[in-house]
């Protein structure tokens, strides 16, 4: 029993300790049990198809070209952006002077009166060179022969072949220009109505846009209902989670202290029986005892006996041993406990495990009302998100933009036809100019070939050679092409220069710098028909570059429009607008759901008395004091054997006779009487230590049960209460989180998708993509390449004319 004993008190430490832990640990030290901190929500994108895809300038090989050009226009127009001429042409044409325009323009008048020059010089000389031809006073054969005609036509066949790669360089650079205008007229003369269309059709289906917003509400709504499908449940096995350990202990306890009751009075029974029973052995062992003694003594004191005087003093020492009629009694004890235990403790602690155990049903029973009326609240939170789509206010305020964009569509499209239609025309001339410059090219490869093949075939310089002639009629023909189409190559390039030119620095760079965006928004700039504050129906208080920079940021086209009355999205957007009565009733929820009785008062009244019964007051140090003495002073086995031995050396038959008689009596009375009251001293011997090991802290533990189990019984329901106010604490922060993910996502989809206003900003910059970046800047650089094929013609017909004389026969040869 004392490893039992021992075992069961390790025990009930442990419990104490591990429900010192559960009564002292703080509630809000407790984590959240619920299922998951709350996942991130994923809603539909519903408005990619209207998007205005932002262009970009894309790197190019002909970058440098194009900074070249920008550069050298930036230096032929050096004025910045003509405010008071444009003011005067918008408003009142007929007041813009000439002298205005030519001031303003005065770098491409220079540019002009030189394209006038060229245009007239150069056709001008190709006459006066034919007539001289005619004539035969140039173009002919070299007159003498000198030593340094050989270095002199080398340098001119040098620089008559620098001069043509310099013109296939600019003419190569003109066909890939010209090719990358072409390219990109087309579609960006398309984006123009595209972007338009576009524009409307982003305005037009705000209304339908808004409403798919308000109606993705779903899936936070499904996921909330999902949520409180298992809230109950979850705050229930929370409850019973974090609470298990305190009643368990508790209940381990109680049954213990049950336990200790319940032993403690069997062995009090067993230990006043045994006591009884020994005593009662002990006055019938004594006469029988006393006569072997006697008849003993008798005996072992005959002369007769031989080697007796040995045994004799262990025959007249045979006596009784332990008296236990000296031991306390356990009467008033036993009294004190008579009819206990009066109540069932493994039915009451089995009650008590039971509804424990049923908090998570009783939680879910108890929450399912307040789990109805938030199923409820989520179709009234549905009603209000609704309220989002229905005082959106932009459809009534949006048709002021809607018509000026329709009506710049219907307008745009007859200009950009005849744009379109130039444009072809251009690429026509600029594609046959240029292929009448590779033309001249050819000429000027092939006669240098046949020229510098028949000099070097030619034995005698005044002889006549084929070869060289043919290569001569080649330069003057390559002359004569470049002489009459050269007006018409400078044409081209001062019209296009003049166009391309006054783009990249009238609206080009100031529209980079925004110069255009200020011009607009000064007042009496614009006249009043294109008032674009009015006609965009932009707040009073705000102007084009206001609105272009807000919706460049990413504002909403409400926040940028003239609005009869202020409309605040934020204020819309608010998660307590929507949440506070979801919020209010879960706050307000107050159920008892850890009202668990672990000991009845009749129970209580039990181990009250059992404490008190004096079970701890007997005195069993005596006990194991009188277990201590045998029940007899001398072993009878002993002397037994011993009178067994003295048989043996006996010669008188008499004496050996009764020594073995005596023997036989003496291990009869050890079989039957004296081991029974062993048997009974160690039945005595396991009561007694279980009792003395118990007395000494019976009043602490049940002192300490009795209390336990009264704070636990007090401690449930307050902890129990805690625990589902923490729970549903977090289930309400949880769900709080899927509202703001769904407000959060709806204001930024308004403000950057639905509603925004930053397809504007986007088309503007693609305009000046389209219209500067993949047009104006191969246009520019068009024109420029073309100007260097032109104006390095006039070096190239010098060189070729001189080239042609040492190609021919030299009249008289010098020796």
């Amino acid at each position: 029993a004392a490893p039992g004993s021992l075992f069961a008190a390790e025990a009930m430490r442990a419990a104490g300790l591990l429900l010192a832990w559960a009564l002292l640990r703080p509630a809000g030290a407790q984590q959240c049990h619920l299922a998951s901190p709350g996942g991130v929500l994923r809603f539909t994108d519903t408005h990619a198809e209207i998007r205005v895809p932002a262009l970009h300038r894309v790197p190019s090989s002909l970058d440098p070209l194009y900074s070249l050009v920008r550069r050298c226009l930036d230096l032929i127009q050096q004025n910045p952006l003509p405010t008071e001429l444009l003011r005067a042409a918008l408003n009142d044409p007929g007041s813009v002077r000439t002298s205005q325009v030519v001031q303003y323009e005065l770098g491409y008048v220079v540019c002009a009166a030189v394209a006038l020059l060229f245009t007239v010089a150069v056709p001008v000389a190709g006459m006066f060179f034919c007539y001289c031809r005619s004539r035969r006073r140039c173009g002919g054969r070299l007159r003498a022969h000198r030593r340094s005609l050989g270095c002199r036509r080398h340098c001119l066949l040098a620089c008559l072949s620098l001069t043509s790669l310099v013109i296939l360089t600019s003419v190569i650079c003109t066909f890939i220009t010209s090719q990358r205008v072409k390219g990109q007229m087309e579609p960006g003369l398309g984006a123009v109505p595209a972007t338009l269309r576009t524009l409307r059709q982003h305005i037009a289906n705000i209304p339908q846009g808004v409403q798919m917003v308000v109606d993705q509400f779903e899936v936070p709504r499904q996921q909330i209902i999902s949520d409180l499908g298992g809230l109950s449940r979850s705050v229930g096995v929370s409850i019973h989670a974090q609470l298990k350990a305190m009643t368990y202990a508790a209940l381990a306890d109680l049954q213990d202290r049950a336990g200790d009751l319940q032993t403690s009075l069997h062995h009090l029974q067993i230990l006043d029986k045994t006591v009884r029973a020994l005593a009662s052995a002990r006055a019938e062992l004594e006469p029988a005892l006393r006569e072997r003694r006697r008849r003993a003594v008798a005996l072992l004191d005959d002369p007769r006996c031989t080697s007796c005087a040995s045994v004799l003093g262990r025959a007249q020492s045979l006596e009784l041993g332990a008296d236990y009629s000296k031991v306390p009694s356990v009467e008033k004890v036993l009294k004190a406990l008579a009819g206990l235990p009066r109540s069932d403790f493994a039915e009451m602690i089995r009650q008590g495990n039971g509804t424990f155990n049923s908090i998570p049903e009783l939680a879910v029973e108890r929450m399912a009302p307040v789990i109805q009326d938030l199923r409820d609240e989520m179709a009234h939170v549905t009603e209000k998100v609704q309220s989002i789509a229905n005082s959106f206010p932009l459809p009534d305020y949006t048709r002021p933009v809607s018509e000026a964009l329709g009506k710049a569509e219907d307008r745009s499209q007859p200009y950009l036809r005849e744009v379109q239609r130039f444009e072809r025309y251009r690429w026509i001339a600029g594609t046959v100019l240029c292929s009448i410059i590779l033309l001249i090219l050819a000429c000027n490869v092939t006669g240098m070939a046949l020229g510098a093949y028949g000099l070097s075939k030619r034995e005698d310089p005044s002889d006549y050679e084929c070869r060289g002639e043919a290569g001569a009629k080649f330069l003057l023909i390559g002359v004569g092409l470049a002489f009459l189409f050269s007006w018409l190559l400078i044409l081209l390039v001062f019209a296009t220069f003049l166009v391309g030119g006054n783009i990249q620095t009238l609206v080009c760079r100031n529209w980079v710098n925004q110069e255009i965006y200020k011009f607009i928004d000064t007042p009496g700039n614009l006249p009043p028909s294109m008032n674009v504050t009015r006609q965009l129906n932009l707040r009073r208080d705000s102007n084009l570059s206001a609105a272009y920079r807000e919706c460049k940021s990413g504002a909403g086209l409400w926040e940028v429009l003239q609005l009869d009355r202020s409309y605040d999205l934020d204020d819309h957007l608010k998660s307590p607008k929507y949440t506070a009565d979801f919020q209010k009733r879960l706050g307000d929820f107050m159920a008892r759901l850890g009202d668990v009785r672990l000991l009845r008062s009749e129970g209580r009244q039990d181990l009250e008395t059992f404490a008190r019964s004096g079970v701890d007051e007997v005195d069993y140090g005596r006990f194991q004091e009188e277990m201590k003495i045998p029940v007899v002073q001398t072993s009878l086995p002993g002397l037994a054997r011993s009178l067994e031995g003295l048989q043996k050396m006996q010669r008188n038959g008499t004496v050996a006779g009764r020594l073995a008689a005596e023997a036989q009596a003496l291990w009869q009375m050890q079989n039957s009487t004296v081991q029974s009251q062993e048997a009974l001293v160690a039945k005595l011997g396991e009561s007694v230590q279980f009792l003395s090991h118990l007395a000494p802290h019976l009043q602490e533990r049940v002192k300490t049960t009795l209390a336990t189990t009264a704070s636990v019984e007090a401690r449930l329901p307050v902890q129990a209460q805690q625990i589902l106010r923490q729970e549903i604490g977090c289930f309400t922060r949880k769900e709080l989180r899927y509202f703001a993910q769904y407000l959060n996502w709806v204001g930024q989809t308004l403000r950057e998708d639905v509603a925004s206003c930053q397809p504007l900003a986007t088309a503007l910059d693609n305009g000046r993509v389209i219209l500067c970046d993949r047009i104006a800047d191969p246009w520019n650089a068009f024109w420029f390449s073309l100007g260097c094929c032109t104006f390095f013609l006039i070096p190239n017909i010098i060189f070729a004319i001189r080239l042609t004389k040492h190609f021919r026969p030299i009249r008289n040869r010098l020796m």
